[in-house]
């Protein structure tokens, strides 16, 4: 990590932790560099971090000092729910004003060009950009095959309805997997079938039968923090996934849209380790910027390139959004913003660990002790009603996501548990939550 995060994140924890009051002076430049044994221009390139963001402001002649605070709660605050549902980013983290500033930035440096159609194949600029982007990510590709799409869920369909080289038409999907994903699937009448995967993994053996059966045009997967699970596949899995898409010419689809918010230091995608051009590595944009921009990145083996394009077909994404994104990456912005999120996340799901250690005495929820990203999967006894259970959650203000809506509708071998997602649950509700939903499971089991 560069040095100037490293002091950006260590001021920013004191600073929510409460070391420095509304109107108090902060540490002289000099003092600070001293502190954190670096350069001035390092702590002045912070400090300028913090007063863009309006949480500090300097003073010529005099120093820096903190904003007085809004007394207005956040986006959501006060309703007194405890959030374990949303998916969505937490709303008090958006990086709005530093979005607004790429916005601004990206409309004097093109000008009228972001008012045209612009190419199908999305902003050429930006995905130059997302070639040394990408490749951060072990994700080494040409241009020529990064494609933009109207966030990920536009790449998905697009690959589902489009021919395959390898003329199969059927799709293979984990189980529990991405239920949006899994309902346009059902919805088209597209073939799909499952194949289970637990906080455990993934039964090779059974992946590769499928695989021979010679029935799949792609499997798709989520190899890191699993929607629904969160937990991510090991490297020998990810290696052997590689190996058996060259072996049986069934396609890799990567879903790798939580690369950005894992605590772990490296994790080599599929791609990374597939030699045979089979593999299709999709990365959003929305969950560590906001939804709403509704970008992502396609990136297509050269066999499926020619029909991808046709697909897709027109051009149906904000050029502007495109070039405030290539912006927003190019100036560090984004890279400041991840390692943000990334902190505050780990942190939260840390906090469902030690809650749980602390109320589940029965042991009656199982968690995965290698879950990161979002989300978690409380996996509950048989005898508990899961419909019930959340029902009971909800009235006493406590949200929750069945895991039934993961699985197809005609899949039977399923696993009972909730989708806990930490990404709008605030930090001083994760104890109470957890002790609720701890006392709940116990009380329903015995139903």
């Amino acid at each position: 990590m560069k040095k100037y995060l490293e002091v950006l994140s260590d001021m920013e924890k004191r600073i929510k932790g409460g070391q420095y009051s509304p109107g108090q002076k902060l540490p002289s430049v000099r003092s600070a560099a001293e502190f954190y044994s670096c350069s001035v221009s390092t702590v002045l390139r912070a400090y300028g971090e913090l007063e863009r963001t309006h949480a500090i402001y300097s003073v010529p002649q005099s120093g820096y000092y903190m904003v007085e605070q809004s007394e207005e709660p956040g986006p959501g605050g006060g309703s007194g729910i405890v959030d374990f549902a949303s998916a969505s980013p937490d709303l008090n983290v958006f990086p709005y004003l530093d979005f607004q500033h790429c916005l601004n930035k990206a409309i004097d440096r093109y000008k009228y060009h972001l008012f045209t159609y612009g190419d199908a194949l999305g902003l050429d600029t930006l995905r130059h950009t997302l070639v040394s982007h990408l490749a951060e990510y072990q994700v080494f590709a040409k241009v020529e095959r990064i494609i933009i799409t109207s966030g990920i869920q536009q790449a998905l369909e697009i690959l589902a309805r489009m021919p395959f080289p390898n003329g199969r038409t059927e799709i293979l999907v984990e189980q529990p997997g991405y239920d949006i994903y899994l309902r346009y699937l059902e919805a088209e009448g597209l073939p799909v079938s499952g194949i289970a995967r637990s906080a455990a993994g993934i039964d090779l053996r059974e992946l590769e039968a499928q695989f021979a059966s010679g029935r799949f045009k792609f499997f798709y997967t989520m190899p890191r923090y699993h929607n629904p699970l969160g937990t991510s596949y090991s490297t020998e899995e990810r290696k052997a996934i590689a190996r058996l898409a060259g072996k049986y010419d069934v396609y890799i689809v990567e879903d790798d849209y939580m690369a950005d918010l894992g605590a772990e230091q490296r994790f080599d995608p599929i791609f990374a380790y597939e030699q045979t051009s089979h593999t299709v590595y999709l990365k959003s944009f929305s969950k560590i910027i906001f939804p709403g921009l509704r970008l992502g990145a396609a990136v297509v083996p050269e066999p499926l390139l020619e029909a991808f394009r046709a697909y897709k077909g027109y051009t149906d994404t904000s050029l502007l959004s495109q070039a405030a994104l290539e912006v927003y990456i190019k100036n560090g912005m984004y890279g400041h913003h991840r390692h943000k999120i990334k902190a505050m996340y780990a942190e939260r799901i840390q906090a469902v660990y030690e809650a749980l250690a602390r109320h589940n005495t029965e042991g009656l929820i199982e968690v995965s002790a290698a879950s990161s990203g979002v989300y978690l999967q409380f996996k509950l006894p048989v005898a508990v009603n899961l419909e019930r259970l959340v029902k009971r959650l909800a009235e006493r203000k406590i949200s929750v996501v069945s895991g039934n809506g993961f699985y197809l509708s005609g899949y039977r071998n399923r696993e009972k548990f909730l989708r806990i997602s930490i990404s709008r649950a605030r930090l001083d509700q994760i104890d109470e939550g957890v002790r609720t939903i701890a006392q709940e499971a116990a009380r329903g089991s015995g139903w």
